[in-house]
């Protein structure tokens, strides 16, 4: 997918440099709406080993972005617990964000305009699914770390849930419940 073109209906993607975008086919949502040709934009630091095995995959808070370097930079370097000489890291901008993945900005193929309020809903769920995609496009076996805060921790559970401790060998979920009281929804 080439990232110009999607500049120029998208001029939020400029906030994030150096962002790759990967065309997801075709993907379902738990609403049953089905996306074709969607972009899912996303950041990366250091190397992929030969097993395919050293992932830090890195979920965003519901406002976050891609870019880690952007909120926890001070986490992110060589001996520093986000390490690109041990790991590879991933941060995946989830669907709705505007930095450049699947989002209201998004021209809808059916009408040739935004989505806007037309936007479907997407879940949690619907996010990991799509981060599957793009993580298996890449060559990944495994994830030895998926870590998140608030949102992103619910993208935590949520990788931890859906493909058990064979795929997710260790999840850190932070600032974050498995499910929401009317108390918590309350305060989003």
């Amino acid at each position: 997918l080439d990232i110009e073109d999607i500049k120029e209906t998208n001029p939020l993607l400029n906030l994030v440099q150096g962002q790759r975008i990967v065309q997801v086919p075709e993907l379902v949502l738990e609403s049953g709406v089905v996306l074709n040709n969607f972009p899912i934009a996303y950041k990366t630091w250091g190397t992929l080993n030969e097993a395919c095995d050293n992932v830090l995959v890195i979920c965003h808070a519901l406002t976050g972005s891609a870019d880690v370097a952007d909120w926890w930079g001070p986490l992110l370097g060589n001996d520093l617990a986000f390490d690109p000489s041990r790991f590879f890291i991933i941060c995946l901008n989830s669907m709705g964000s505007p930095y450049g993945s699947f989002s209201p900005l998004t021209i809808n193929e059916q009408t040739g305009t935004r989505y806007g309020p037309e936007f479907p809903l997407c879940t949690v769920r619907d996010d990991v699914r799509a981060h599957r995609i793009v993580l298996d496009s890449l060559g990944v076996k495994s994830i030895a770390c998926v870590i998140g805060g608030s949102m992103g921790g619910m993208l935590s559970l949520e990788w931890t849930a859906m493909y058990g401790n064979e795929y997710v060998k260790n999840m850190v979920a932070l600032a974050t419940s498995a499910r929401h009281s009317a108390w918590c929804i309350s305060w989003s």
